[in-house]
């Protein structure tokens, strides 16, 4: 059957103006506006939350009605994907590429070995070898707007669905209004511009070693995405194993950080680089320093 969405959404006054909050993409969301207008910050909020929705619907791999289960499901035959699809799986084709293949979009399938929920319940070498055959977007026919996989595999937007989400949204809200707004998606944000009160944005990181500190960065405009293991994780002989995979081997990067958070003027930009980053593991500074973003590194 497909995912039921829970569409209750809640507005709450602040100093600044208000606060609306609603859950998508297993994530909770927040829309900080910078108005003390009800009307106006319930309309704004509303959007957003149709929006987070409906992408939430479209591209999820837990439905079986919609257009990723037609493409799992269609045998290995060629199937038209349509005009806001397309763009998508080019910037992950373009991204499979930049990476020589460790940002890759069918390696969601290591879901079925790997469950990060803090245990010790580390998969067994056959069971990754297993899965690696299905994994590689090389093997894949994209000719856009037609699509084919090999049967057994699959493609999981997860990587940018939710950073997607936020520029979609922070896209449509400008559209109606200018006023000062900060989206943030289970971590992914976007401020359309400063508020008038304070020359920034001011956003907290959980500090992987102090667990309930935070540190505090300033944005004035952009995406912001963070990568890393403070939540999903599994341990074993003292051993912390992080949730981002090497599609490569299967398993999880070794020696990388803690934590990336990369600043960049979008958050599916932001987002990319940040998960780049984890998957270069000890060389994730020296990769950052190249691109020429903001950045925040937890080693």
């Amino acid at each position: 059957m497909p995912g039921i969405i829970n569409r209750n959404i809640t507005i709450e006054k602040t100093d600044m103006g208000f606060t609306g909050m609603f859950d998508a993409m297993a994530s909770p969301c927040e829309i900080l506006i910078e108005t003390h207008d009800y009307a106006l910050a319930k309309k704004l909020v509303q959007i957003a939350a149709d929006e987070a929705w409906r992408i939430e619907q479209k591209f999820s791999r837990y439905r079986n009605d919609n257009i990723l289960y037609h493409i799992h499901h269609a045998c290995g035959e060629p199937v038209e994907v349509d005009d806001e699809l397309t763009p998508l799986l080019n910037f992950a084709e373009q991204c499979y590429q930049l990476t020589d293949g460790m940002f890759d979009i069918t390696s969601g399938i290591l879901r079925r070995a790997w469950k990060f929920d803090c245990s010790d319940n580390i998969p067994t070498h056959r069971t990754i070898d297993e899965l690696r055959s299905l994994i590689g977007w090389e093997k894949v026919s994209w000719q856009p707007p037609f699509i084919s996989l090999p049967v057994g595999m699959e493609l999981d937007l997860g990587g940018i669905g939710k950073e997607y989400a936020v520029d979609r949204a922070a896209l449509l809200i400008s559209q109606v209004s200018d006023i000062a707004i900060l989206i943030n998606f289970g971590g992914d944000l976007y401020a359309t511009k400063p508020p008038k009160s304070r020359e920034s944005w001011q956003v907290g990181i959980e500090s992987i070693d102090g667990w309930n500190k935070t540190g505090v960065i300033k944005i004035k405009s952009g995406g912001i995405a963070t990568s890393g293991d403070a939540r999903r994780y599994l341990e074993r002989d003292g051993i912390r194993y992080s949730h981002v995979l090497n599609p490569k081997t299967g398993w999880p990067v070794e020696e990388g950080p803690k934590s990336v958070t990369v600043a960049a003027p979008r958050c599916i930009d932001a987002g990319f680089l940040s998960t780049t980053a984890m998957l270069n593991g000890k060389e994730a500074k020296s990769f950052l320093e190249v691109q020429e973003v903001q950045y925040w590194l937890q080693i």
